[in-house]
């Protein structure tokens, strides 16, 4: 894995941009075509809003799967990842090849039909963030590292509902959602390349956590040590508690 860190989040976000632009040219141009999974959250929204303003990825030839969603909410809610996905990446870069996960529906039918066809060839690159509990997409810890499902129907634990309240898109945790979809730890380590965006001082101790303790269920981020094209982007408010080794890998 290979640790990037950047002044602000700015320049965070271009650079995380920049990678991710590459590795979506690179499979247009080696197979005709590039399969992404993106993620949501605040933490991703400048680089999302970076990557789509690319003028040299033929959107056209991607197709896009998503990473997590609540169950029971509709696309219509503020808090909804299909309504983020739609107005922050799908139709600002022309996306027409797109797979969300519908899980105001029956959440047991959308986990098997979009993860049918996930598991038809591996994703290009997959876009991550890290929770402030370390979770990677809704796998809160003790995450599930073995399963080899596509898609799980998981119970968000009280830290990562709280963390949802503190980015604005509920009012109160008990309007969160108990329970999410989300992409199971081994389908995110299927992906050829893992770029993952991590700013903010908020994330600093999940990041030290999960960088620099165990790679453990209880740091489920901490996954992302076994992947040989993980590029990790931090600024320095979420670097500031790594030691200067972990920084230089």
């Amino acid at each position: 894995m290979q640790v990037r860190v950047f002044a602000d989040q700015p320049s965070l976000a271009r650079a995380a941009a920049d990678s991710a632009a590459e590795r979506i040219r690179d499979a247009i141009a080696s197979a005709g075509e590039a399969r992404i999974v993106a993620a949501t959250g605040v933490s991703q929204m400048p680089f999302l809003d970076a990557l789509t303003q690319k003028p040299e990825i033929d959107w056209s030839k991607v197709e896009m799967f998503h990473l997590d969603e609540y169950v029971g909410i509709a696309d219509s809610h503020p808090a909804s990842f299909r309504r983020y996905l739609r107005e922050r990446l799908i139709e600002p870069a022309g996306i027409s090849r797109f797979h969300l996960l519908e899980a105001d529906r029956d959440p047991i039918e959308v986990c098997r039909r979009v993860g049918q066809e996930l598991a038809t060839r591996p994703a290009d690159v997959a876009f991550v963030g890290i929770g402030e509990n370390g979770h990677l997409a809704f796998n809160d810890p003790p995450a599930d590292f073995d399963t080899e499902a596509p898609y799980l129907i998981v119970s968000l634990d009280e830290a990562c509902r709280r963390q949802q309240v503190g980015e604005g898109w509920f009012k109160s945790v008990d309007e969160v959602p108990q329970r999410a979809i989300t992409m199971s730890i081994r389908q995110i380590l299927k992906a050829r390349a893992i770029v993952a965006i991590v700013p903010e001082a908020r994330k600093a101790d999940a990041v030290r956590r999960c960088f620099e303790g165990e790679i453990s269920p209880a740091a489920p981020a901490s996954i992302l040590r076994t992947h040989p094209a993980t590029v990790l982007f931090l600024d320095e408010d979420s670097a500031r508690l790594l030691s200067r080794e972990t920084v230089r890998k």
